[in-house]
C-alpha cells in the first residue's frame, strides 16, 4: 500500500488578522490548529506540521503531528512547503498539503482524497468545492517532490501544478475553499454557523 503523508502548513504570520493568530482562534472549545491536527491524525496517515520555530506558541496545539520548524517562514508559504518536503522520510510515496486555516475540512475529506491516489504515475489530486471550484488539500506523488523543494515566494505550489496531469476531487459543500484569513471572514463564518 502507498504511504501518503499529510503536511499541514502552520508557519504563516496571520498578517491579515490585525494582531490575532487565526490558527489559535477557538472552534468547538479548541484552537483551530488543534482541530485540524486532530482531524489529520484520525486518518492514521503520518502527519507533519510546519511552525516558525519548535517553541512557537502554536506548538502547544499540534497534538501528535511531528513539528517541522521553518526558520525562514517569513518568506511565505513556499518556505514551509520546501522545508516540509525536505523533512519527509524517503518511504513516503505522496504528500497531501493543506493550509491549517480551513476549519470545515473533515477527516473523511482527507481520507477520500487519499483514496483517489493512483500511485507514482497517477495524477496530482486537487480537492474542489462541490461546484468544482479548486481548493485544498492537494496530493502530490513523489515525482513532484523535487519541484516542490525548489519553489519560492508566497504562491504555494501553484507553479508545480502547471503541466501536471491533474484530477479534481469534489468534497462536500465549500469545505475545500473555506479559509479564514481576516477577522471579518471569521465573523461571517461564525455568524453563518
Amino acid at each position: 500500500m502507498s504511504k501518503i503523508a499529510i503536511l499541514l502548513l502552520a508557519a504563516g504570520a496571520s498578517a491579515r488578522m490585525q494582531g490575532r493568530d487565526k490558527l489559535m482562534e477557538d472552534i468547538e472549545g479548541a484552537p483551530l490548529l488543534s482541530l485540524i491536527c486532530s482531524r489529520a491524525a484520525q486518518t492514521e496517515l503520518p502527519c507533519y506540521v510546519t511552525l516558525p520555530s519548535p517553541t512557537h506558541p502554536r506548538s502547544s496545539a499540534t497534538g501528535s503531528a511531528q513539528v517541522i520548524p521553518v526558520p525562514n517562514a517569513a518568506e511565505g508559504m513556499a518556505a514551509s512547503i520546501r522545508t516540509g518536503i525536505a523533512a519527509l522520510p524517503p518511504t513516503i510515496d505522496a504528500v497531501m498539503i493543506l493550509p491549517c486555516d480551513m476549519p470545515e475540512l473533515q477527516t473523511q475529506d482527507l481520507l477520500d482524497l487519499a483514496a483517489h491516489f493512483q500511485g507514482p504515475d497517477g495524477p496530482v489530486l486537487r480537492a474542489t468545492a462541490s461546484d468544482g471550484t479548486p481548493g485544498h488539500p492537494v496530493l502530490f506523488p513523489r515525482r513532484c517532490f523535487q519541484a516542490l523543494s525548489q519553489i519560492s515566494g508566497d504562491q504555494g505550489a501553484r507553479a508545480v501544478l502547471q503541466g501536471q496531469n491533474l484530477q479534481l476531487v469534489a468534497l462536500p459543500g465549500q469545505r475545500a475553499v473555506t479559509d479564514l484569513d481576516t477577522p471579518e471572514a471569521w465573523a461571517r463564518w461564525r455568524a453563518a454557523r
